[in-house]
Formats: C-alpha cells, sequence, structure tokens
C-alpha cells in the first residue's frame, strides 16, 4: 500500500524520468532559455561592457553578436600559430582569431535583415549538427562549439530556436570571416 502524505510525494525510481518530466513541463521557450544560458552562448554571442574593469553582458544586446563597425584589431604575426597563443579573442568576446582566420559570432536575434529572422527552425537544427551555415553554408568556425551541441536532442534544439525566435529583433550586421591571409597584422 502507497501512503502519500500532503505536501509529499513518493521517491521517483528513475531520476532521469523526473528531470525529463520537469523539462517537459517547461515551455520551449523558457526550456530554450535554459539551454542558451547553461550552453554558455552569451560568452560569445553577446557583446559586453566594462563596467568596474571586468567585461559583462550588455544585455540591451543580448545575443546579437560581434558588435558592428568593431574594427578588428592587429594581430602580430607570431602570435598565432606553433610557438604563440592557439587563439585570442576581441575584448567583447564575439570575435576569435587563430589559424583558421577571423571568425565573428552571428546575430542569433530573429532580426530579418541581420540575424536568424529569416531562418527556419530546419535551417537552424541542420547548421547545428552539419557546422554549415544555414545548414548548407560555409563551415561554422571556432570557437563555436557546434559538434558537441549537435548531440542535442532536437526537442531542445527546437527549443533553442523557439528561445532565440522570441528575442526583440536587434539590426546587426556580423562580417564574414576572414581567411588566414586576411588578418590584419
Amino acid at each position: 500500500m502507497l501512503v502519500v502524505m500532503a505536501g509529499c510525494r513518493p521517491a521517483a525510481e528513475n531520476p532521469e524520468k523526473v528531470t525529463a518530466t520537469a523539462a517537459q513541463a517547461q515551455s520551449p521557450v523558457e526550456r530554450g532559455k535554459y539551454l542558451v544560458t547553461v550552453g554558455g552562448c552569451h560568452d560569445c554571442h553577446t557583446p559586453k561592457t566594462f563596467a568596474n574593469g571586468a567585461p559583462e553582458f550588455d544585455m540591451s544586446r543580448q545575443l546579437s553578436g560581434n558588435p558592428a563597425g568593431e574594427k578588428v584589431a592587429k594581430v602580430p604575426p607570431t602570435l598565432i600559430g606553433p610557438t604563440g597563443w592557439g587563439t585570442a579573442a576581441s575584448n567583447h568576446l564575439t570575435a576569435w582569431v587563430g589559424p583558421w582566420g577571423v571568425s565573428f559570432a552571428m546575430n542569433l536575434t530573429p532580426d530579418k535583415d541581420t540575424g536568424l529572422g529569416s531562418w527556419t527552425e530546419e535551417m537552424f537544427m541542420k547548421a547545428i549538427k552539419t557546422g554549415k551555415h544555414q545548414g548548407v553554408g560555409r563551415d561554422i568556425l571556432p570557437p563555436m562549439p557546434w559538434n558537441w551541441y549537435r548531440n542535442m536532442t532536437d526537442d531542445d534544439l527546437k527549443a533553442v530556436f523557439a528561445f532565440l525566435q522570441s528575442l526583440p529583433p536587434i539590426k546587426n550586421a556580423i562580417p564574414d570571416p576572414l581567411p588566414p591571409d586576411k588578418i590584419p597584422h
């Protein structure tokens, strides 16, 4: 006989089932916000302010990518390479330079011209699963860890897309990546 006292519930036979049930109780947008937060998306896709001398997320530009018009700083030729550093980042941590060239964090807001506003859920999922821009284009470059995120479930990727589509659109054109021979020195 199972007795449940007020305010108590029986212990779960399978802890994973409780976690999955709790996740299912969230709306896709709530789940997506959670996944974007724990997945560290703000680290590269949200520009920073420098209050108190340390970088802080500028949530007025949440997930809008590398600030348009920001110049790429000159990189000493010996900084990146076998005897130097493997990578360096801009002050906003939204532009990265390495042996692949220069990559810029994409605008993930639903702006139709400069962000994900023209993308479909299918394009987004295919991009994360294949490492190709819009699922069919150029390679998605480091430091974007798409090769880790591709292991997310379809439901989780759909939730991330739902959250990103719920954001206010921010017009912020991101430059195309620069190949290694175009790194400014």
